[in-house]
């Protein structure tokens, strides 16, 4: 039986048991595929990280739900990043890159005046696709009526690192009304049935912020909703510039607010940068040190 420690932060919020929890085990390169994914699945949350060695970047960072391996999560990889910092692991390192399954992506830190670690993570190319699937039966999935959908602004696919179905709504009152039915999301999309749900509306709760957006989990992830998501708020970010905003002064920095429906407030702040036909995507997030948590495993692979 073997005991590991996985060391529980909160990303996108300086204030425990608000923003995103994400688990993080350091110090563990020896790890199987199989101790990663039991980890996760009884840690329980969206995501649980483990820094490793990395051949081509300053460190490999895998991402698991309690279902599954993710290619990316910003907000554990925020985590991680504010553990290793936090902790004396990077010296005084404020540059560094992560190799992750979407790629070698460089990571920025910054430290206040008052010594709080601001971290900034630049995400994939985005990359978008059109839904073809029923806009009625979608709505229903997660609630809604078709006429809650916002009827001007596209449905559509978008990716980072990680694919996600952008769903501008309305109305920020809808989001009160959300319930998520994840077991149907499969056969609504069938052309990317592992996606992720992401409905989000130009209104907001908070007046400095200028997006609002909730994250409901692909069914095969073993959760139901994502409190405040790093990778989904970044792509949403380029659909803004590209659907939305698309005259900007570049470049373009806005906030995104999450989880207030969910007591889980928690802000995402998100950069866009013309790149030719396309754009860099960046976002910059916190996040605070909440307790350890043990797990004992015990399996045999």
């Amino acid at each position: 039986m073997k005991s590991i420690t996985v060391y529980h932060y909160d990303a996108f919020s300086k204030e425990p048991d608000k923003g995103n929890p994400a688990g993080v085990v350091l110090n563990d390169d020896e790890l199987t595929d199989e101790e990663m994914q039991e980890i996760a699945f009884e840690v329980g949350f969206n995501e649980t990280a483990f820094p490793i060695k990395s051949d081509v970047a300053d460190l490999r960072i895998r991402f698991f739900t309690p279902g599954h391996e993710m290619d990316l999560c910003g907000h554990a990889t925020m985590a991680t990043v504010y553990a290793l910092k936090s902790k004396g692991l990077l010296g005084d390192k404020k540059e560094l890159t992560i190799e992750t399954n979407a790629g070698i992506l460089p990571i920025k830190i910054n430290e206040s005046v008052d010594s709080e670690i601001y971290i900034t993570m630049k995400q994939a190319s985005p990359h978008f696709k059109e839904f073809a699937g029923s806009k009625e039966a979608l709505a229903n999935s997660i609630g809604l009526k078709e006429s809650d959908l916002h009827a001007d602004l596209p449905i559509l696919y978008g990716s980072t690192g990680t694919w996600t179905l952008l769903i501008p709504i309305k109305q920020l009152a809808a989001f009160q009304s959300m319930v998520p039915n994840n077991k149907q999301f499969p056969d609504i999309f069938k052309d990317m049935p592992k996606s992720s749900v992401h409905p989000f509306c130009l209104e907001t709760y908070d007046s400095n912020a200028d997006m609002h957006a909730r994250h409901f989990s692909s069914p095969y992830s073993g959760t139901i909703e994502d409190a405040v998501t790093g990778t989904a708020s970044g792509v949403m970010g380029a659909y803004y510039a590209k659907y939305i905003h698309n005259n900007f002064k570049d470049p373009l920095n806005f906030i995104v607010e999450q989880g207030q429906e969910i007591e889980k407030d928690g802000r995402v702040v998100v950069q866009i940068s013309k790149k030719s036909e396309s754009f860099d995507v960046q976002i910059t997030g916190v996040a605070v040190y909440v307790k350890e948590i043990k797990v004992l495993l015990d399996r045999a692979y």
